[in-house]
């Protein structure tokens, strides 16, 4: 570390003394020359705890607006908050920090900042240690970070750690007038988001209120420490930390939550524990490590000690508290991640919302409040309209989501309770009594279940359910960044040394509609050549690549792919004879590339009529241009109506018809962000200073590298001819524009008229016709259903009294001349619903052989298991066969060995109940 930065000014002026702490040993600055410790807990406990050092009590509107105006009168300009979803970078799904705004294109020197110096109150969102939320008194799922900023470069030095640390002693002493005495400097060493730097941790009586980061290294993967091309002022003052130490309430919820806990706890109807019981919690709590999920029980049993009152009392008295602290902090993140257009799903940020989601619901339902969680979003949001009016401008979208996601939970407890009757059973004939932590994470994962719900439904079945006070915080972190790609070693790419080689000019972006070029050699590689200039389109953006030729000396080249990296421009073309320093002309296919612009710009078109009629959480997912027809992936919580779709393809057009302007250019990235705000990102990260910007007049705009169309009359009419539901919270739109369309009507009418033919009806009355069909189905169906029905119902009673007994069990084992799996399903059910200690296995044979196995609930308790048992027999059969305990199906094609497999099935039964 540079010592030298922890030496400044103001310890110089002020006659700080540099002292080491006697608990931890870390080393701290500070004016009493009587202070052995450091300030911070555990060294310190909490002594603002009904004794606040800060002269009155603040709100957090009003803490914010002091921070801000502070730093706004000495010379930083205020800039937004950033939203709570990172959309401009790829490393995080989450804004964890002030500084993740500026990360990684400021903080790499690529790119200015909005403002320099600048201040900002930024809500961020950490998960990582969500179990301890409402515990602790003072961990929070979201909390505002109140940071400003200061970007020094060679020829532009703003402020380093003189008069950071002025500043912040400033803030402290002057506007919030806590006694200097008791404010603390700890040196202590950063890092976060792949940057790292000295600091010092600010503390007054015990409480980390800022941490003052002198940022001006860069780490790679494996920690390695270079020197940033700007040294940069990092801080981050806790925004809550100081509305609580201003209050000195017994815990941050109460000063931060105040009005939403006692509207939570009137509903739920739960008392207020002593108040000297809930401050030596606190306090206690302050003094022990729980952020790595340390148990509880510690914490109660200190408590108990110092109180005289037992433990099971503490649960008694703090634990509904704790759920309603816990419950009023989730409700302010969702507000937030809804509100910054979160949809939740089964993957990246829609995961996480819904984890807090799904936490909030489960710690409801443990303090028994019935109250719809839709009706405490209510308060929340009529909470935050005044200081965040854009939160409370998608209230319907929050509600709606927040209502839907309820309704889905409840199915997935519903359906759960279900799976774990199966899973249950599983275990016992395993002879296993216990479901390990790696089982509950992907009960969670998969199906949706809380540990706590897993363990409730399995004591009743006597398995043992141990859940790791840490759960959530295990599976946030599983799931709080994006996958990582493999980073090459080198940069070379097909076998070229990039950074040897010229970036290519760019012939398609100076004008889209350029086909035929002449350009020049510039290096080979195998199949592989570099031009020094190029109108050929490389693939990326969800855009293929141009196909075309090269034509040099009467000879012609095929370009088959086209790529682009660091770039430079990548063509590869069918045989390559050719060296440096020819000069060749080049000719796209327009037929495809005019293809690709109007379906590219026709996805520019259609996103901004679905967030137009769908609402600003329409984000974009997942883009594929093609020739005939494109497909756009975009976030939404459940199905898009066939009225809704026609609408959007209505507006859609509109668009179109309008031949409005289509503007591409290069723009000043804050500038942009400034103008645009965030939802420049449809299409994923962006990098660089400047970033190319396509907007549709009046419509939407886009960071994109993709060629389009300069009018949106030129895309011609936009079809949507398909849609389906890929995953949880992502819909897939296919549609066509052009020439296209005209295709897929026409291929439609033609498939409209042969139905008609063969209803023997016309094109006109064929939905008639169909009603009709439809309804001779019906009533077929339910006489077949009526008749197979009867049927099983008459087989059961026959073969009900050729069970044969085997130890403790029966079985029935029967080869039928007829009937498909389904029918020999029925079957089974009728005989094991009435006898539980049955097991049921029947076969039939038509085009191949098929073989079932049932087991009642007391066979099964024997060890019958009929998944296994189907699979052993089909191996009888030349095929395979599987399934779950009570039941397993399979099947083959060597139909004349049925009876044998019935036998194999008898036998391998026999041996499971030995």
């Amino acid at each position: 570390m540079n010592e030298n930065i922890y030496e400044v000014d103001l310890f110089k002026e002020k006659d700080f003394l540099r002292k080491k702490c006697e608990e931890c040993g870390r080393v701290f600055w500070t004016l009493d020359p009587d202070r052995k410790t450091c300030g911070d807990t555990p060294c310190d406990e909490y002594n603002f705890i009904g004794n606040p050092p800060i002269e009155k009590n603040y709100t957090l509107p009003e803490m914010e607006k002091k921070f801000l105006s502070f730093f706004e009168d000495n010379e930083h300009t205020t800039i937004a908050r950033y939203p709570v979803v990172a959309r401009w970078r790829d490393d995080i799904y989450l804004t964890i920090a002030s500084i993740a705004d500026f990360q990684p294109w400021v903080t790499s020197g690529e790119a200015p900042p909005p403002a320099n110096p600048l201040v900002v109150s930024q809500p961020s969102i950490r998960l990582n240690d969500i179990d301890n939320v409402g515990r602790s008194g003072r961990h929070l799922t979201l909390f505002f970070m109140g940071g400003h900023h200061a970007f020094n470069s060679e020829d532009n030095r703003i402020y380093w750690n003189d008069k950071t640390v002025e500043y912040c002693h400033r803030f402290l002493s002057d506007v919030l007038k806590i006694s200097p005495e008791e404010i603390t400097y700890i040196e202590d060493f950063w890092s976060g988001g792949g940057n790292a730097g000295e600091d010092f941790e600010v503390n007054v009586r015990g409480l980390e209120l800022s941490t003052l980061v002198f940022m001006h290294y860069g780490l790679d993967g494996e920690g390695n420490r270079s020197e940033l091309p700007i040294n940069i002022v990092d801080t981050g003052y806790g925004m809550e930390r100081l509305v609580w130490a201003s209050q000195g309430t017994s815990t941050c919820y109460e000063a931060v939550f105040g009005p939403i806990i006692s509207k939570i706890k009137d509903q739920a109807d739960i008392p207020s524990p002593p108040k000297k019981v809930l401050e030596k919690h606190s306090k206690l709590a302050g003094l022990m490590d729980i952020e790595t999920g340390r148990d509880l029980d510690l914490l109660r049993s200190r408590v108990s000690e110092t109180t005289g009152i037992e433990t099971e009392e503490l649960d008694r008295l703090l634990n509904p508290l704790e759920n309603v602290y816990a419950i009023a902090d989730h409700l302010r993140c969702l507000a937030f991640m809804f509100g910054d257009g979160i949809t939740p799903s089964n993957e990246g940020e829609g995961y996480l919302s819904r984890l807090v989601l799904r936490r909030t619901l489960r710690l409801m339902r443990e303090i028994e409040l019935e109250t719809p969680l839709v009706e405490l979003m209510k308060l929340e949001l009529d909470h935050l309209k005044s200081s965040f009016p854009e939160i409370f401008e998608q209230k319907d979208y929050v509600l709606e989501v927040v209502d839907l996601e309820e309704r889905r939970y409840r199915e997935t407890l519903a359906q759960g309770k279900r799976l774990l009757d199966r899973r249950s059973s599983s275990l016992k004939a395993e002879g296993k009594s216990e479901i390990p932590t790696s089982d509950l994470i992907e009960l969670y994962d998969s199906h949706g279940l809380p540990p706590e719900i897993v363990k409730e439904i399995m004591a009743e079945k006597e398995i043992k359910v141990e859940p790791p006070e840490n759960f959530y915080m295990q599976v946030a972190q599983m799931h709080s960044q994006p996958e990582k790609e493999t980073e090459r070693e080198v940069k070379t790419s097909k076998g070229f040394e990039l950074s040897d080689l010229p970036e290519t000019e760019l012939l398609y972006y100076e004008n889209p509609y350029q086909q035929e070029f002449e350009g020049e050699v510039v290096d080979r590689k195998g199949n592989y050549i570099v031009l020094d200039r190029t109108a050929f389109y490389p693939e990326g953006g969800g855009q293929p690549a141009d196909k075309g030729v090269l034509k040099t000396g009467g000879e012609e080249y095929e370009v088959l792919d086209v790529q682009k990296d660091e770039g430079v421009v990548l063509h590869e073309i069918e045989s390559n004879d050719l060296k440096p320093g020819q000069k060749v002309e080049g000719k796209i296919d327009w037929g495809i590339r005019s293809k690709y612009m109007r379906h590219h710009t026709a996805t520019h078109i259609l996103l901004g009529a679905l967030r137009n009629l769908l609402g600003n959480h329409v984000w974009q997912h997942g883009v594929k241009k093609g020739e005939e027809s494109s497909r756009l992936d975009i976030s939404h919580p459940k199905r898009i109506t066939e009225e809704k779709l026609r609408e959007i393809e209505k507006i859609a057009n509109q668009i179109v018809f309008q031949n409005r302007r289509v503007n591409s250019f290069w723009m000043d990235r804050n500038v942009a962000e400034q103008k645009y705000g965030h939802a420049l990102y449809q299409g994923g990260v962006v990098p660089g200073k400047k970033i190319r910007i396509v907007e549709i007049e009046d419509w939407n705009a886009q960071a994109c590298a993709g060629t389009h169309c300069t009018r949106t009359g030129e895309v011609g009419l936009i079809k949507i001819i398909g849609r389906e539901r890929i995953q949880d919270g992502v819909e897939r739109l296919i549609f066509a524009s052009g020439e296209p369309v005209l295709e897929a009507v026409q291929e439609r009418e033609q498939k409209i008229k042969k139905a008609a033919e063969t209803l023997r009806s016309s094109p006109g009355e064929i939905d008639e016709a169909v009603q009709n069909l439809f309804d001779q189905w019906k009533t077929v169906e339910k006489e077949k259903d009526s008749l197979r029905s009867r049927l099983a119902d008459l087989q059961a009673q026959r073969l009900e009294n050729n069970a044969k007994k085997f130890k403790d069990i029966r079985i029935i084992a029967e080869k039928l001349e007829y009937g498909d799996t389904d029918e020999l399903i029925q079957i089974g059910e009728e005989l094991i619903d009435k006898n539980p200690d049955l097991v049921v296995i029947l076969g039939s044979r038509n085009d191949s052989a098929n073989i079932i196995a049932m087991g009642g609930e007391n066979a099964l308790e024997k060890g019958a298991n009929c998944g296994k048992i189907t699979s052993k027999a089909a191996e009888t059969l030349g095929g395979g066969g599987g399934g779950r305990p009570r039941l397993g199906q399979g099947g083959g094609t060597n139909v004349e060995k049925l009876g044998e497999a019935i036998k194999v099935a008898v036998e391998t039964c026999k041996e499971q109940v030995e």
